[in-house]
């Protein structure tokens, strides 16, 4: 497996895991970043998920993944920050994290293959694509995942 086909890889965990998020919810491409055998996929959620359903997102991410063969490494059980870390069978290694203002972040770093060129990801957004640019904060309303409180930092 060479660089551009273990990206096309990344691209396919990324895009069967946000169609597993039902309802489903808006997201654009973020960075990829590229080693010297390996490299990193990353999108960011531009739906707001609220603090009371952060667990529920969490919770069908995981479901999803595990049904996908994919074995759990490690939590970081914050409530404001949550964070839930996966392997799969193929050594790709998967990443949901809840930053600020209830954006949630998916990476999936590769594991180490021949170097080539690597392209864009082709896959299209769901809303505005950010690629290239600086990522605003999530800005896209959902009945289900932004109820309640969205900022935890608000008492």
């Amino acid at each position: 497996m060479n660089m551009q086909e273990a990206a096309d890889r990344a691209d396919a965990i990324l895009d069967g895991t946000l169609a597993a998020v039902k309802p489903a919810v808006s997201w654009t491409h973020g960075e990829t970043s590229e080693g010297d055998c390996d490299l990193s996929r990353r999108r960011a959620v531009m739906t707001v998920i609220s603090e009371e359903r952060r667990g529920s997102f969490l919770g069908v991410v995981e479901r999803h993944w595990k049904s996908e063969g994919f074995s759990p490494l490690g939590v970081n059980a914050s409530r404001e920050l949550p964070a839930t870390y996966f392997e799969t069978p193929d050594d790709f290694r998967v990443r949901l994290r809840f930053g600020g203002n209830g954006q949630a972040f998916f990476e999936v770093a590769t594991p180490c293959v021949e170097q080539s060129a690597v392209k864009a990801p082709t896959a299209r957004t769901v809303g505005p694509n950010y690629a290239g640019g600086p990522i605003p904060s999530p800005d896209v309303h959902s009945e289900f995942w932004s109820v309640g409180r969205t900022d935890s930092s608000k008492s």
